[in-house]
């Protein structure tokens, strides 16, 4: 069976969704400067919870269809929630250049995962390329920042492959065992409900202080990453994720850091635009066509 290819339409969300998760990196710092990542993180999560709960009501959405899938909801929330937690303390140990590399193997884990667990969602030669290139784009970006080896760094750098992995890891997970007995909706509550908790948890043991302020910028940030991220993007991610084979829509998550750096740094700093992130760019795009290319049958 041949993969399918993705049209122009879910291309074109991808594409947005990685811009609006690109900006959410410089969203997050500017946030971080008054609120604790972790404890923005689960705060992130119980407000985009609670907007979920209410439109489910309003639309008369059953909560937790069955035991079975209350369970598998428990799982990818407590997924989701170590993902953050592995990713915010490597931050505190490792560079940003290196998180953002390590980070972004997700697809890796995507494409190597679906190929065995999930029906229909083959590897082959064309996206194994694709994803190797795209990923050397994302190399590309950041190979100047890397840095020298260190202990503390490889403690950070393997926290945050760790994390990059749980994503890829949840995202199969949720394909497998909940998207043909759910709608969107339900699997997004499940995702930010029961993160939340563990995150608050992670928070109060390794954050102090938790709030040092709270500014209208800081007001901004925690509407961007609770309403905009938490609850709009992903409400659309999980939509993609009922339609789509996972391997095709994790592998343009490549975009979202080479618009991160675009965002954060020329648009919001002013910055010149290094020829370093056209390269990625050109990498980066090329590596998508390959991975959406279906092979014709003979």
């Amino acid at each position: 069976m041949y993969q399918a290819q993705l049209r122009w339409q879910p291309i074109a969300v991808l594409l947005g969704l990685a811009m609006i998760w690109g900006a959410n990196m410089a969203i997050i710092k500017i946030g971080a400067r008054e609120l604790a990542p972790l404890f923005m993180a689960g705060l992130r999560s119980l407000v985009a919870s609670l907007c979920i709960y209410i439109w489910m009501k309003a639309k008369g959405i059953t909560i937790f269809p069955s035991k079975s899938v209350l369970l598998h909801g428990i799982i990818i929330g407590l997924l989701f929630g170590s993902e953050f937690g592995f990713i915010y303390v490597g931050l505190g140990y490792t560079l940003a250049s290196r998180t953002y590399i390590l980070l972004y193997t997700a697809p890796f884990f995507v494409a190597l995962e679906a190929h065995f667990f999930l029906k229909g969602d083959r590897l082959n030669p064309w996206k194994a390329a694709g994803l190797i290139l795209a990923f050397a784009g994302v190399v590309a970006l950041f190979m100047r920042d890397l840095g020298s080896f260190s202990l503390s760094a490889l403690t950070g750098d393997l926290m945050v492959l760790a994390g990059g992995a749980i994503w890829g890891s949840t995202t199969v997970y949720l394909k497998k065992y909940l998207s043909y007995q759910t709608v969107p909706l339900q699997t997004l509550f499940y995702q930010v409900l029961f993160s939340a908790p563990p995150l608050f948890l992670m928070s109060i043991i390794m954050e102090d202080p938790i709030l040092s302020g709270f500014s209208l910028t800081t007001g901004f940030s925690v509407f961007y990453q609770c309403i905009v991220v938490a609850f709009l993007s992903y409400l659309l991610w999980f939509e993609l994720i009922h339609r789509y084979p996972v391997s095709l829509l994790h592998a343009f998550s490549f975009f979202t850091p080479v618009f991160g750096v675009f965002i954060s740094g020329a648009l919001i700093l002013g910055e010149a635009i290094n020829p370093g992130l056209i390269v990625a760019l050109a990498l980066v795009t090329l590596g998508m066509v390959l991975v959406n290319h279906q092979p014709k049958a003979k």
